[in-house]
């Protein structure tokens, strides 16, 4: 791709007009930078130790429990990258500038801004400084930074007592103190004194009943748990604990369904309906968002529902 990419910028200089020779000309001096090569290759190495997490916060029902061990794998991965792969990286990268030609600068030369000169050098570095630490270790500490950040230790704590209701490998991870522990901790205002209370003993009786029940075996996630509970009528016998399961699954996890919603926005209000009003444009928006269920509605159903609201004037079907 790289070969490929310097070839047909080098056929741009030779064969284009006067602009496109300039652009592609200050393109390929760009690519075929040392520096260029260097940012090139730790973007792809931080990308490739991240995608699974990334993939994993995408998914519109996520499982809080492995996102929250694809959490601890990826930071663990990007800290073993930072303390250990410099030489790796650094040799990959010369190696890569060698083979396609990339000219590899002095690693041991004193560093110059490239918009500065020598004698506004503050700190006197090496060529090898300014990479590893000032574009190398910036990186990574930057990604670090981020998901402590993101998920931080109230964040950690909060998902790993959440994986107490989830119903995997027959409901081994639920724990009554948890669950009394959650309530406390986290949702003190969703619950009165006398649920907070009352919740240790329904957690009882839903540690004995559920696992045991044959239509709420073999669940995965916590979202299958809450539609489970629903359709066997266990949520109205486990009020509280229906309750804690709903508040879990609105963790925010990631922004991704938000950005769905944003995205689809600009699909369904665009140029030609921009005159689209609020309640016109949540409806739609409803729709668009949840296509899957939508396409199981039945339409004359939907003609059905329209008719019984007021006579037509025309018949619909």
């Amino acid at each position: 791709m790289f070969d490929a990419t310097c070839e047909v910028l080098e056929k741009s200089i030779e064969e284009g007009n006067f602009s496109t020779r300039g652009d592609a000309s200050a393109a390929y001096d760009a690519i075929t930078s040392f520096e260029f090569v260097f940012v090139l290759h730790l973007m792809r190495n931080i990308l490739e130790v991240s995608h699974d997490l990334c993939q994993a916060l995408q998914q519109k029902n996520q499982d809080i429990l492995n996102a929250l061990t694809l959490v601890s794998t990826t930071k663990t991965l990007i800290q073993r990258m930072r303390e250990s792969s410099w030489e790796a990286f650094i040799k990959e990268v010369i190696l890569f500038c060698e083979k396609h030609e990339v000219e590899v600068p002095d690693m041991n030369a004193l560093h110059i801004p490239r918009r500065g000169r020598t004698r506004k050098i503050v700190d006197q570095i090496s060529v090898e400084h300014h990479y590893c630490v000032n574009l190398f270790l910036a990186v990574i500490d930057t990604q670090l930074q981020e998901l402590n950040g993101r998920f931080n230790d109230n964040m950690v704590e909060l998902l790993t007592l959440s994986s107490t209701l989830d119903p995997r490998d027959n409901y081994k991870f639920f724990s009554i103190n948890k669950v009394c522990e959650l309530v406390e901790r986290f949702y003190p205002g969703d619950f009165s004194d006398q649920e907070k209370f009352h919740i240790r003993m329904q957690a009882q009786h839903y540690e004995l009943d559920v696992p045991n029940h044959a239509e709420l075996t073999n669940l995965c996630t916590i979202s299958e748990l809450c539609q489970g509970l629903t359709k066997t009528g266990k949520s109205l016998t486990y009020p509280l604990i229906d309750r804690l399961i709903r508040l879990i699954l609105t963790l925010p996890v990631s922004t991704a369904t938000t950005e769905r919603s944003f995205s689809a926005m600009n699909i369904v209000k665009n140029r030609l309906r921009n005159k689209m009003e609020d309640e016109l444009l949540a409806n739609c928006l409803l729709i668009y968002i949840e296509k899957k269920i939508a396409e199981k509605f039945d339409t004359d159903s939907i003609i059905d529902e329209f008719y019984d609201m007021k006579n037509r004037c025309v018949p619909l079907r």
